[in-house]
């Protein structure tokens, strides 16, 4: 089964998860919406925020190659199939990301 993760939105964090589908998607929306280097015990976690002021299609692969590097090393149960972006006018990116769960 496919799902579809939208970075833009962050549902409430649930510290018990009843099924593995919920907890797997609450974990790549966790690594996706975490900045690198923000976490004390494990600097290389979440995305990296060099992408800031760069022209759009560089940052969308800059993104895109980050969103699938961290989700293959910290959430290896999701694989991702896309990855989409919306983008408004003041330049904000957000992604949309289908993935699967590997049971």
């Amino acid at each position: 089964m496919t799902y579809e993760i939208n970075g833009g939105e962050m549902p409430p964090l649930n510290l018990a998860p009843v099924t593995l589908a919920e907890e797997v998607l609450q974990n790549v929306r966790m690594i996706i919406s975490t900045v690198k280097y923000s976490v004390p015990m494990d600097r290389e976690f979440g995305i990296d925020g060099a992408v800031v002021d760069r022209p759009i299609n560089i940052a969308k692969a800059h993104l895109s190659n980050e969103i699938f590097n961290a989700v293959r090393r910290y959430e290896p149960r999701a694989v991702i199939e896309s990855i989409d972006f919306d983008g408004d006018e003041s330049g904000q990116l957000t992604p949309k990301i289908k993935v699967q769960i590997n049971e």
